[in-house]
């Protein structure tokens, strides 16, 4: 029998009913389901650490939730090229394409081996102090620079491949790859880039000097970030979702990973389906 991790977002209503009807076909289809502790919780009984299901080498992950939800997932489970299934379940999803309708018809067309699979490059970042390696992460939307709770900027230095970029003041910095440049590099005025475009994209947050703008560099770039001044505190965020404080003289390199992100589609990449949905593109 095959297993399919299946990972859910919180407090989400739905889930309970869908959750023994997902179950129940996968198992008529000689699929056991590994529950997270999210999942198992909407049927109160106990589930898998989150962190633990990759050691489950599953054949098929199945995220019930947005956006947020992969992305987790998708760290979680890059370095194993297992393919992911992402169901929107939230309001608006860029990278949770696949709509609650199409879920058994998806997993119909994967267990004949005819769906679409959407790789995903994934950038790594590392955070530099005193000339240390302090952590690592992957990512698969983008790595932010920003100020915290105070409304002051900060001073940063840009590097690409070891060249100068500038030294400029602004609430922060994104760098982004093309899947995230739907997320928060959308919102700063950055770029939208195709998912298949090899490249990583460094947008500033409302930078002082109004000259300074998004750079769209070869996804083989590497990209450095020095703190060069801090008025109060700046966090280094991870998709998100993982949060670090930065010092004066932290460095943030980031570059290409070697992992990447398989995503099970129905349909091939639907970009522009989304981008018409979600921001009503042709809407008058």
């Amino acid at each position: 029998m095959f297993t399919t991790a299946i990972i859910s977002k919180p407090q989400k209503p739905e889930v309970a009913t869908l959750l023994p009807e997902l179950i129940a076909w996968l198992r008529d289809h000689d699929y056991e389901a590994l529950l997270d502790t999210d999942s198992a919780a909407y049927l109160n009984q106990p589930g898998i650490d989150r962190n633990e299901l990759p050691a489950h080498a599953p054949t098929l992950v199945i995220v019930l939730g947005g956006d947020g939800t992969l992305l987790h997932a998708a760290r979680l489970f890059a370095s194993s090229n297992t393919p992911i299934l992402s169901v929107n379940l939230g309001s608006l999803g860029f990278l949770t394409e696949t709509p609650l309708s199409d879920l058994y018809i998806t997993l119909e067309n994967w267990i004949k081996g005819v769906a679409e699979t959407d790789l995903r490059a994934m950038m790594h970042t590392c955070l530099v102090r005193d000339g240390a390696v302090l952590r690592e992460w992957d990512a698969l939307n983008d790595v932010v620079v920003a100020k915290g709770t105070i409304a002051r900027m900060a001073d940063y230095t840009v590097r690409i491949d070891g060249q100068l970029v500038a030294t400029f003041r602004a609430d922060g910095i994104i760098v982004s790859t093309p899947t995230g440049s739907t997320a928060y590099n959308l919102a700063a005025n950055g770029p939208i880039v195709m998912p298949q475009v090899s490249c990583m994209v460094v947008t500033p947050i409302c930078p002082h000097l109004l000259t300074i703008r998004p750079i769209v560099m070869p996804g083989d770039s590497s990209v450095t970030i020095l703190v060069e001044g801090v008025p109060n505190q700046i966090y280094l965020t991870v998709d998100g979702q993982e949060a670090v404080e930065l010092l004066l003289n932290d460095e943030v390199r980031c570059y290409r990973s070697t992992s990447s992100v398989r995503l099970l589609r129905l349909h091939p990449n639907g970009l522009f389906n989304v981008l018409r949905s979600k921001l009503k593109w042709g809407v008058r």
